[in-house]
């Protein structure tokens, strides 16, 4: 599985971006997904996780009711809608994908065996 992630970009405090990780290779289906961030000298953070079927979802505590992941299996790709955006938001956005059990443990990035590029996300005050 390769992904790909777009759609990250400068945006002001309160603007609002949608990220898209492209899976080619396997059938997406078969893995569920993940968001994670890593801010300049900070280490990588969970921010959403999405079960196979899109029924079940995660979200980071400094998120909620901001972001929301979605997924379209057709087209093998994950998405994550950011609204409401701050300037805390800023930094590298990674998506990654797993066959593991979907569970909390979902929040480590030790889960994930395959990772996108990332899509620098810059969120002026």
């Amino acid at each position: 599985v390769q992904l790909q992630a777009s759609g990250g970009g400068l945006v002001q405090a309160g603007g609002s971006l949608r990220l898209s990780c492209v899976s080619s290779g396997r059938a997406f289906a078969n893995y569920y997904a993940g968001w994670f961030r890593q801010a300049p000298g900070k280490e990588r953070e969970f921010v959403a996780a999405i079960n196979r079927s899109a029924g079940g979802t995660y979200y980071a505590d400094s998120v909620k009711g901001r972001f929301t992941i979605s997924r379209d299996n057709a087209k093998d790709t994950v998405y994550l809608q950011m609204n409401s955006l701050k300037p805390e938001d800023t930094a590298v956005y990674y998506c990654a994908a797993s066959l593991g059990v979907f569970s909390k443990s979902a929040w480590s990035p030790r889960n994930y065996v395959y990772w996108g590029q990332g899509t620098l996300v810059t969120v002026s005050s």
